[in-house]
């Protein structure tokens, strides 16, 4: 593609059309019989068990739906988890897609729009990601009270598909203030400690500089992480209420005189497991 191609129609096309998200939804329908979805829980790292929970389960694999990208991160299945969970119909990813996999950000939103076909309302999505915010302790959750995303163009980029949501959606509360309020007293119940900040998002798939943790710092983020906001752009733009909940696995970069690795994130994911989930299934018993 030439310099001067960059932004001609055929270069903002979006990869798909609303066809191509209804069928999607058709299949996954045609696996479920009469039951519908009315909570999406996008799982992080450390959290796919919780599919294993699910009641009067159906599985469909991400691989076996038309249009839908794989999965390839570590800890991470690649399919949907359908049925009961604490009294709610659920959809649950076990598995999410990242734009560092070599994915879009459109690619990496598919699913929550597939879901929102199929009638679910509300998202809760999770991720673990490195502390940046010097008060914060390794293994702390953070509800997310908002975003940064100053990379890459947004899973919006292109012409608007009109039936999901207007070409310019509101992002003053993508994380829904109702839910974080919920959040807050099931921490409180369970006696947790919950911060609540904001994440920024970074592409990936390396570990963010010390610089660019100085500089996330300044522009008020509390923690970075290189998924998330791709799935809550676009679920805001299609209607989802949406609660945010980030496992500071890691100091990020500077922080701490120690470098960062993959495998110390999941240690801690794993080493959290527990009080993450209690927070995620009470908060799902609430709703």
């Amino acid at each position: 593609m030439n310099k001067s191609d960059f932004f001609t129609a055929d270069a903002v096309k979006p990869h798909f059309t609303y066809d191509d998200y209804c069928e999607s939804a058709d299949m996954i329908a045609s696996h479920l019989g009469d039951f519908r979805p009315e909570v999406l829980l996008v799982l992080g790292s450390g959290l796919g068990f919780l599919g294993d929970r699910v009641e009067a389960r159906t599985c469909v694999n991400y691989a076996d739906i038309p249009h839908f990208r794989a999965s390839t991160a570590p800890g991470h299945e690649g399919r949907f988890v359908f049925g009961e969970l604490r009294g709610k119909r659920v959809a649950v990813m076990q598995g999410r897609m990242h734009c560092y996999e070599g994915y879009t950000m459109e690619d990496a939103a598919y699913a929550c729009r597939v879901i929102r076909l199929l009638g679910a309302k509300t998202m809760i999505v999770t991720n673990a990601a490195g502390a940046v915010n010097t008060e914060y302790s390794a293994g702390d959750l953070m509800l997310i009270s908002d975003h940064i995303k100053l990379f890459d163009f947004g899973p919006l980029w292109g012409p608007n598909i009109p039936e999901f949501g207007t070409r310019f959606p509101d992002m003053s509360n993508v994380y829904s203030p109702r839910l974080r309020e919920l959040a807050k007293e099931v921490a409180k119940e369970q006696d947790l400690t919950l911060r609540e900040g904001v994440y920024m998002y970074f592409p990936g798939p390396q570990f963010e500089t010390p610089a660019e943790v100085r500089a996330a710092r300044v522009l008020g983020a509390d923690a970075v992480g290189m998924s998330t906001v791709p799935e809550a752009i676009a679920a805001a733009h299609c209607g989802y209420e949406i609660l945010g909940v980030t496992l500071c696995a890691n100091m990020a970069a500077g922080v701490l005189p120690q470098p960062l690795s993959g495998e110390e994130v999941n240690e801690m994911a794993e080493q959290s497991a527990p009080h993450f989930s209690s927070l995620i299934l009470g908060c799902l018993e609430r709703l």
